[in-house]
């Protein structure tokens, strides 16, 4: 059968370890997950078997949901606290949840943001990562990220605990550092798990003990996790074009959107492409389920 797994990673174990794990439990070999997630955080690791792996680029265009910790009076060079202590500060006293609250209105929205040193972002076609650990220097360009809500859950005398609901590319541990440079204090992610991606929740992520025991009964439909794309139902007699690849011209009902979910008498029968300038639905990825699951 293919389709998506709601996988929950724990802490100590890389993604790419995760899917390893996956492909020995299934045994199945094409195997891949959607929002890579550092090895010392935990949470919703959406995994595509089969078939399904192809759709892992629209799946990481989804909103996505975290909860973090934030240490204050460290900075590292990671942005969390497996790296090496870049500043420390002592002497401080940590504002109260007003003054917090205050700041952290001001990372809400649009915001420019650089991504970590120590991340798998390519610089001319190697990880940041890679290249930090042999001693390069990088640079990454800032980026512009959305930070829906930013939510102060609690205040400590060093820390505290946040939930964020943001879009792709957002780099939690710049954020809880950006955050730190704004109370005047530095700081350290000191601990993350991510509650969602698009349709994919915490609370109804599989361990992979609990996958062990139910194998390919953990695998879902991909057409219910892609609530984040635009669904478009063809006309009946248009599907057979679709699903040999060929465009079709639309002119009534037209997308809003560019990418699409492309179904036809409730059956999903993959993802499009709408090209304003012809009017027409041009498929991208055609999937006959009825053959692969």
């Amino acid at each position: 059968m293919d389709g998506f797994l709601d996988l929950l990673k724990p802490p100590g174990m890389s993604s790419h370890d995760a899917i390893n794990i996956v492909r020995r439990i299934l045994n199945r070999k094409r195997v891949g997950h959607a929002g890579t997630l550092d090895p010392a955080a935990a949470g919703v690791l959406p995994i595509a078997v089969g078939q399904a792996a192809r759709l892992v680029e629209y799946l990481e265009l989804a909103d996505k949901s975290y909860r973090a910790e934030i240490r204050f009076g460290i900075a590292t060079d990671s942005g969390d606290d497996t790296g090496e202590v870049m500043e420390r500060m002592t002497d401080f006293v940590l504002p109260g949840e007003t003054a917090i609250r205050a700041v952290l209105a001001q990372f809400t929205g649009q915001i420019e943001q650089a991504p970590p040193a120590h991340s798998a972002i390519k610089i001319r076609g190697k990880r940041a990562c890679d290249l930090v650990r042999r001693g390069v220097a990088v640079e990454i360009p800032t980026r512009t990220v959305a930070i829906h809500r930013l939510a102060l859950l609690a205040r400590h005398e060093d820390r505290i605990l946040i939930d964020v609901d943001c879009s792709k590319g957002t780099y939690i541990r710049s954020l809880c550092a950006d955050i730190g440079k704004a109370l005047g204090i530095p700081a350290t992610m000191a601990f993350l798990v991510r509650t969602r991606v698009g349709d994919f929740s915490l609370e109804d992520a599989h361990t992979i003990e609990a996958l062990r025991d139910l194998g390919e009964a953990a695998i879902l439909a991909p057409e219910n996790y892609l609530s984040h794309i635009e669904r478009y139902d063809l006309a009946p007699h248009r599907s057979r074009a679709f699903q040999n690849g060929l465009a079709t011209n639309e002119r009534r009902n037209l997308p809003h959107g560019e990418t699409l979910r492309v179904y036809s008498e409730g059956l999903f029968l993959g993802m499009g492409r709408y090209d304003r300038e012809e009017k027409a639905i041009v498929p991208t990825k055609v999937f006959l389920w009825e053959a692969g699951r």
